[in-house]
């Protein structure tokens, strides 16, 4: 199970209506934010979340409408008295960046760990959720991110029996883990099915159109994709500044098969984003016009 909430979903500048956009995930006590805009904490308060569980923050890239609410939040951090270390990820010059950011903030409680991507796709894992960074196409370094949580196949306890393997190591192998028994080895291959559908989440934004973009987001139960511009003679001034259509995200959402596409990052002209609704879905059907603080829980597929 991972919740999902989109903070924000502004670009550029915050307005009245209108936070810029971030992403917040949940899955198993830890907490995954994308990006941290100017009022991104007053988004997740209002969400009714707490940002003292934050352990990994990954930056898109380095636009102040990405960045410029870490401040506030890292002093947030501090004054809550966290010690636990945070994890940040992000294109190249991410320590000194932030390092420059903390002028005014610098005596914190906690460490910052930085992860500085420099190839075109990148993997961690924490706390068994992956997270993927891939690289997009702005007019400044930029990466995407996925976010995938396996599943491994269904315990065979016939199997396990008829391999005489000990009840007592059958949690253990469910798990993952090996076990040596004097000189037998038992594997989890040995008491598991076929690897079963997990849950995947992709964010992209400020980009143009890439294949990198569509592949990463390949069946994911979610894509959340920015859409600069909804009126359909934008389409020019979206490649000039290297960003999105609401049409050229859906496209991409329906080629990468994606379950559930959720449009962000508006531009501040575009007042009514939902006026497009009808144009947009005529190209991918379940696309979401999304607004500030929208939350979902995503769920294993039932059996």
């Amino acid at each position: 199970m991972i919740d999902v909430c989109l903070l924000g979903t502004g670009g550029m500048m915050p307005l009245p209506y209108r936070a810029l956009t971030s992403l917040m995930v949940r899955y198993n006590g830890m907490n995954v934010l994308i990006d941290c805009g100017e009022g991104t904490q007053v988004s997740i308060k209002q969400q009714g979340w707490s940002v003292k569980p934050i352990d990994v923050i990954c930056f898109t890239h380095f636009h102040a409408d990405h960045i410029s609410g870490l401040p506030g939040l890292l002093l947030t951090l501090g004054n809550a008295e966290r010690t636990e270390p945070i994890t940040m990820i992000g294109p190249k010059r991410l320590e000194k960046i932030v390092n420059s950011l903390r002028m005014i903030a610098p005596d914190l409680p906690f460490e910052i760990r930085f992860i500085e991507l420099e190839r075109e796709e990148e993997s961690f894992v924490f706390n068994g959720l992956r997270i993927n960074a891939f690289k997009v196409n702005h007019n400044i370094t930029c990466y995407g991110y996925s976010l995938e949580l396996d599943r491994a196949g269904k315990f065979d306890v016939e199997r396990a029996r008829a391999q005489q393997i000990p009840m007592l190591y059958w949690n253990r192998l469910q798990k993952g883990e090996s076990i040596e028994e004097g000189d037998r080895l038992y594997t989890p291959d040995m008491v598991l099915g076929e690897v079963r559908r997990g849950i995947k989440i992709t964010y992209c934004t400020d980009s143009r159109p890439t294949k990198g973009i569509i592949e990463n987001a390949r069946s994911s139960d979610l894509f959340v994709c920015e859409g600069m511009y909804g009126e359909p003679d934008k389409e020019q001034k979206a490649k000039e500044y290297k960003h999105m259509t609401f049409y050229e995200a859906a496209a991409m959402a329906k080629e990468a098969e994606v379950k559930e596409l959720w449009l962000t990052h508006y531009s501040p002209s575009l007042v009514r984003p939902q006026d497009y609704q009808d144009r947009v879905r005529a190209i991918f059907p379940q696309t979401v016009i999304a607004k500030d603080r929208r939350t979902t829980t995503l769920l294993f597929d039932k059996e």
